[in-house]
């Protein structure tokens, strides 16, 4: 059976900015490309279409999430195909440039193209002898390519002298050809904005401009100029992933837990994590609670900000859900999951514990009230609020300055702001609130301008 274009579904995280992708081979079975460890989408998908996945292909070592493939292996009994560079210390098929994977009628064939890792690989999808796309995971991607630097800010500008080899292998090929990347707009591997995470060799001809340097030394220079920081989460997964996570159970779910095990469990070194929304950990919170909202970019920020091995509490609120929790967690490594609060903060009350609030200020209140934005250095650079301080989120853990007293803190919306705020208050900073909306709510209640650059 040929190959037709609902055979390919993409299955996109929109927090990590990722796509893996499920491909039909109309046989029954199915191959999956940079399956992520949380597979509920996938499977999912793969009951929709009853098949079964026969094949778990990764393209790299990944450093932003925890690959399925092991997972895979173990469930279904799929074959894992990937990098013979990558020493994996699992069972898979190891996989050479030129090395071809017959499908069954399709076929795989396997392009070294380093750059974002030594041992990227790409995949070409054949039928017969007719090139229909190629997964590109952090090779060429829309508009852009992945960054070179997680191995070390030393090999950073050779590998992208390495990325630019491997971009102009695949702008060889037939424009007409589908680009199926992996990082798309939102991860912090490096993407642009935008909406588009597949696109073709002939339309980034015309669109990337990375394409269209014309030398090795300009393009390894624009692409490290592009580079901003990434989570702290990013150094530890590739080893994780080279060595093969741990087999998770199909139901993953904290466990509820009494307050009087809450205190007993922070009294040990666990960290309490309240993934309410803005609102509501601001109207009554637990003291030294840091405020993670549950939201598509949970994962990111708390891989960012805590440390893997210390046991995490979690404090729910009404709707939501434990399992969504715990599976953000699962995809970037956190299982020391030690519960939940049952019953919330309405629990805690109840058993007589400290309760403390967080000052909520729209941005016609601010006044001459300090400001600290915490959004990501090109969001500040873009515009921001006259004399505000910056510190990035992901940095606040380790800011050496003190906030002055009834700092208001900032984003882009609230939820980044938040967080900022019960990491200050947990270090004894007074008086800290959180600006209700971001930058351009500021201009339309002062009708003032935003200022620009660092």
């Amino acid at each position: 059976m040929g190959f037709a274009e609902d055979h390919l579904i993409p299955l996109v995280d929109e927090g990590l900015g990722n796509s893996a992708y499920l491909l039909d081979l109309g046989d029954g079975r199915a191959l999956v490309v940079d399956a992520g460890r949380d597979l509920r989408s996938l499977r999912a998908a793969v009951r929709r279409r009853g098949l079964d996945v026969a094949y778990a292909a990764d393209t790299h070592l990944h450093a932003d999430f925890l690959s399925g493939a092991v997972q895979l292996a173990h469930d279904s009994g799929a074959t894992v195909l990937a990098s013979a560079a990558g020493r994996r210390s699992f069972a898979h098929t190891p996989l050479a440039d030129g090395d071809e994977v017959d499908l069954g009628g399709l076929r795989l064939r396997a392009l070294a193209t380093p750059g974002h890792t030594d041992e990227h690989l790409s995949y070409l999808l054949l039928d017969g002898d007719r090139e229909l796309g190629v997964f590109t995971g952090g090779s060429l991607i829309v508009n852009s390519a992945a960054r070179t630097d997680l191995l070390g800010a030393d090999r950073a500008e050779e590998l992208a002298r390495a990325q630019y080899r491997s971009l102009q292998r695949l702008a060889a090929l037939p424009d007409r050809i589908a680009v199926w990347p992996t990082h798309g707009a939102g991860s912090y591997c490096s993407a642009p904005p935008g909406t588009e995470r597949t696109t073709t060799i002939g339309g980034q001809k015309r669109t990337n401009t990375l394409l269209a340097t014309p030398d090795e030394n300009t393009f390894a220079q624009r692409l490290l100029d592009g580079l901003g920081s990434y989570p702290a989460y990013f150094d530890r997964l590739a080893e994780v992933n080279r060595r093969g996570p741990a087999l998770l159970p199909a139901v993953v779910e904290p466990a509820p837990l009494t307050a009087a095990a809450v205190r007993e469990l922070r009294a040990q070194g666990a960290q309490l994590v309240d993934v309410r929304p803005v609102e509501q950990f601001a109207a009554g919170h637990v003291p030294g609670a840091v405020s993670i909202p549950l939201r598509e970019a949970f994962a990111t920020w708390l891989g960012w900000l805590l440390p893997p091995d210390v046991p995490l509490v979690f404090l729910l609120g009404p709707g939501q859900e434990g399992a969504e929790v715990a599976w953000q967690a699962a995809k970037i490594g956190y299982d020391r999951l030690a519960g939940r609060l049952h019953g919330g903060m309405d629990a805690w009350r109840a058993s007589g514990g400290p309760v403390r609030t967080l000052g909520l200020v729209t941005a016609d209140r601010i006044g001459d009230r300090p400001v600290l934005d915490v959004r990501q250095d090109a969001e500040y650079a873009a515009g921001h609020i006259p004399h505000a301080r910056h510190a990035e989120l992901g940095a606040l853990p380790r800011w050496p300055e003190p906030a002055p007293a009834g700092t208001v803190v900032m984003c882009g919306h609230g939820e980044r702001a938040v967080t900022a705020a019960s990491i200050l208050a947990r270090g004894g900073a007074d008086d800290v609130a959180v600006l209700v909306g971001g930058p351009a709510d500021w201009v339309r209640a002062t009708g003032r301008p935003l200022e620009e650059g660092r």
